[in-house]
């Protein structure tokens, strides 16, 4: 029996502002969409263009709470980057990097909903 990695979830409450943030930060784009039948909710997935992982952004119509609890936020997304101090200087640009840590040689970035994505180099 073998697993692979299909997708991870985020709940956003603005579809389109996250999908300006995934494209613009990240380069992500949708590769797929399911729109319910009721408009009770959209789901969109994003790819990178390479890997088979996705990531399915959900928008609940009537989601009342306004904001998402995302507790300590100790989970995250993390991306590669072939290009770390060229993604560092993009992120600065668009104010979203959240945490530094030089000494691992890593950052995050928050989106619009406070998901904190990891951004690494490529390790060879």
């Amino acid at each position: 029996m073998k697993f692979e990695f299909a997708h991870n979830n985020f709940n956003v409450t603005n579809l389109d502002a996250s999908l300006a943030f995934y494209k613009e930060a990240l380069g992500l784009t949708e590769v797929r969409r399911k729109d319910a039948s009721d408009g009770s909710f959209t789901i969109v997935f994003l790819g990178d263009g390479t890997s088979k992982h996705k990531l399915e952004l959900t928008w609940l119509k009537n989601w009342e709470k306004g904001v998402y609890n995302l507790g300590d936020n100790e989970f995250h997304l993390a991306l590669e980057t072939d290009d770390l101090e060229g993604a560092r200087k993009k992120h600065r640009e668009m104010n979203c990097i959240c945490y530094e840590n030089h000494a691992m040689g890593i950052y995050f970035i928050v989106d619009p909903d406070g998901y904190w994505i990891e951004i690494i180099p490529i390790r060879k």
